[in-house]
């Protein structure tokens, strides 16, 4: 079996991971924050140490400001639906994510002023419209870091600074990023990162959260629960101190501690080794496409985007491919709209999709190769 669907989620986990999880079920199974008994504390214990390594991840001082959610969707709603409200004015792009796209539309209907830049074929977004978008007053810019649909890369420093000089915040949607190309949140102007845990970072399904920045108004920002948090409980208001303000309810802890050794697992190989592996199996792979006559790749050049690669086979369904891929070569990709369909409408591939091949850590060359040899015969044989 050769996996390619890491833009999904990566698999395999490092041992490393399982091997925290089954520990912390083990010998830490208290409910952090709420007793002050050993496995209580033992399990507080390792949740901050998660938060102290999502610092040491994106280069943040605070790991009070490392806000624990169940995944990036979940982060996402928590900055657009706790910081926006009725005429303000948000900014985003044509290569989003429905897990930016539906709240953001939700919130149009309730009145917030939504302006979505249209982005190249090949998924670059142009600065200069950006900028015309952007004016005096926005109260938000909400970008992909990069496509999860042709794996564009944007520039995100460049994006904050126009984010900034209108006085706006910018919220970046790091799923596709996070453990496979360094951020630096502070360096890069990022005000709020949402990042999930079970894709570049390796660890468990279940895990993500919200790096909140200094220019974030914490007393004007909503959580988006409340309930329960261990602190303050002799009150009945939500405390304001971070990060219980947005941390209701039992945390995924057992989850946690997976990402926690997901993340010491890809900060230990190295984020730059990472990168070029990734880098030199993705370009195995469009060369080997292009190759092909009757596929077709989208995206831009090689050097401009993550391991995600998206393709077609000329009068060929993507649920046919993708179904032979899988019955017939052991080839496991994702096929259809990858929950991004005005990032396909970009693209011209709206309604059906793209075949998308999502290499990882784990895909080597030789993977690549069977990969490469599978579509040939799939187009070869379908002419």
């Amino acid at each position: 079996m050769i996996y390619l669907d890491n833009a999904a989620t990566s698999w395999p986990k490092p041992k490393e991971v399982l091997h925290a999880m089954t520990d912390f079920m083990e010998y830490s199974g208290g409910n952090p924050g709420r007793s002050g008994h050993r496995l209580s504390i033992s399990a507080a214990r390792i949740v901050f140490n998660t938060r102290e390594l999502v610092t040491e991840l994106f280069h943040v001082s605070d790991p009070q400001k490392v806000i624990f959610t169940a995944n990036v969707t979940q982060a996402l709603n928590l900055a657009l639906g706790g910081l926006l409200k009725p005429g303000d004015r948000v900014v985003t792009t044509s290569l989003e994510h429905n897990s930016v796209m539906r709240p953001l539309r939700a919130l149009e209907m309730e009145g917030l002023r939504l302006t979505v830049v249209q982005c190249g074929a090949d998924g670059r977004l142009d600065l200069e419209s950006l900028r015309a978008a952007v004016t005096q007053g926005t109260r938000m810019v909400v970008v992909t870091h990069a496509s999860n649909v042709i794996g564009t890369i944007l520039p995100i420093q460049e994006i904050a600074t126009i984010a900034h000089q209108a006085g706006a915040l910018l919220l970046v949607d790091s799923a596709q990023t996070a453990g496979v190309i360094p951020i630096d949140q502070p360096a890069l102007g990022i005000d709020l990162l949402a990042f999930t845990g079970h894709k570049g970072l390796c660890g468990p399904t279940g895990t993500g959260g919200l790096v909140i920045g200094e220019r974030v108004d914490i007393a004007n920002f909503e959580p988006l629960i409340r309930g329960g948090t261990g602190s303050r409980s002799e009150f009945e208001q939500q405390p304001e101190m971070l990060p219980d303000k947005f941390e209701s309810g039992t945390p995924n802890s057992v989850g946690i501690a997976g990402l926690g050794a997901g993340i010491r697992w890809v900060l230990s190989r190295g984020i730059a080794e990472i990168g070029a592996h990734e880098n030199k199996v993705k370009e195995a792979l469009i060369a080997g496409l292009l190759n092909i006559p009757g596929v077709i790749v989208y995206g831009p050049k090689p050097s401009e985007m993550t391991a995600v690669v998206s393709c077609r086979v000329k009068n060929m369904r993507v649920s046919d491919v993708g179904l032979q891929l899988d019955d017939n070569h052991g080839i496991l990709c994702r096929v259809g709209l990858h929950c991004a369909p005005a990032a396909h409408k970009t693209i011209g591939t709206f309604p059906e999709g793209t075949i998308r091949l999502a290499p990882g850590i784990f895909t080597s060359l030789d993977d690549i190769s069977v990969v490469v040899k599978a579509l040939e015969k799939i187009s070869v044989d379908h002419d």
